[in-house]
């Protein structure tokens, strides 16, 4: 790296700003109302929907947590409450398409819908969306993406960077990436939103670009406004070095 590059990489903030047209497509939101930690009201969806828009997004793929103890949500809700969207969309005249998917949590009802074949929500190329615990390491990782992975599933680890259990931590994403999962990160871990070592751990990932998708995990108006308000940060700048893949959804 020559001196000039160092200089550069060293600055915090620029003149240039991000462009979120370019990844053209959100992979990770919450956005279908009243049905888990996101939207509230369909008022605060299409305001969402607008903001991403005027952001640049051609598209959004919201999804709703599945959660035994917490959200208990099905595809049959989740879907329902899609159409509903997409109805309000069509009366605001907003230009962005809305699909749905699912954020799955580890826990034992996973691995049993994996085991009785209970086909999971997907997006894209058959890719689903999965989270862990954010301060315990699960057991049975292994087991889990094994069954994803023989039943032709492309797992995709929801915001790696902010599992403290992983802080510090990039070889495991080296490691599940080379077995055939997916790396997201949370854009809005880039702005310090959920706290510094969080910040820290979104870093390494793109220095070492073990990133295969981005999401704004939205799940309220103030996400998108703080996101917008930090993109001239450089490590959104070097998000453009990534081979991710929220395009080709």
């Amino acid at each position: 790296m020559g001196f000039l590059d160092r200089i550069f990489r060293g600055k915090t903030n620029s003149n240039i700003k991000f462009d979120l047209s370019t990844l053209k497509i959100d992979m990770h939101s919450h956005l279908i109302p009243g049905i888990d930690d996101g939207a509230k009201s369909m008022d605060d969806t299409i305001a969402m929907l607008a903001k991403f828009e005027r952001l640049g997004y051609d598209k959004v793929i919201t999804t709703p947590h599945i959660m035994s103890d917490f959200y208990k949500n099905t595809p049959e809700i989740i879907t329902n409450g899609l159409l509903k969207v997409r109805e309000e969309i069509k009366r605001h005249n907003l230009k962005i398409e809305i699909e749905a998917a699912a954020e799955y949590y580890f826990d034992d009802s996973l691995l049993m819908k994996l085991i009785s074949d209970e086909r999971l929500m997907t997006f894209g190329d058959n890719y689903v969306l999965f989270e862990f615990s954010m301060h315990s390491k699960p057991d049975q990782i292994d087991q889990l993406l094994f069954e994803m992975l023989a039943r032709n599933y492309k797992p995709v680890l929801a915001h790696y960077e902010r599992y403290s259990f992983l802080f510090g931590d990039i070889d495991s994403a080296k490691k599940w990436r080379d077995q055939g999962v997916y790396i997201q990160m949370n854009l809005n871990s880039l702005t310090g939103h959920y706290g510094p070592e969080v910040k820290n751990q979104a870093e390494k990932l793109i220095d070492h670009k073990l990133v295969d998708f981005v999401g704004t995990d939205c799940h309220r108006m103030d996400h998108l406004m703080l996101l917008e308000k930090n993109l001239n940060l450089k490590y959104f700048q070097e998000l453009s070095e990534l081979d991710l893949k929220n395009s080709s959804l």
